[in-house]
């Protein structure tokens, strides 16, 4: 399988990407800093955010056999869009 497309967002402030990222640290994913990696059960993300032009990049890397990565990329966008529009 190649390469997913990252989900880029716009808009995001400093304060909905402490949001998100406390969101993902309660679920046990540990998004630390303005970019990276994170795994979990077999899922791997990749982030980046610039504060200075509030951008926000989401890539879902990598899924075990049994989840689909159109999947926890609609779960990505659910995430984001209840933070913003919260």
């Amino acid at each position: 399988m190649g390469q997913r497309a990252a989900l880029v967002f716009s808009n995001i402030t400093i304060q909905q990407f402490s949001i998100l990222s406390a969101k993902a640290q309660a679920a046990g994913i540990g998004l630390n800093g303005n970019s990276g990696t994170a795994t979990k059960h077999g899922i791997e993300v990749a982030w980046n955010y610039l504060p200075e032009t509030e951008v926000l990049t989401l890539q879902c890397l990598r899924t075990p056999f049994f989840v689909k990565p159109e999947d926890v990329e609609a779960r990505i966008q659910e995430l984001v869009k209840e933070t913003v529009n919260a």
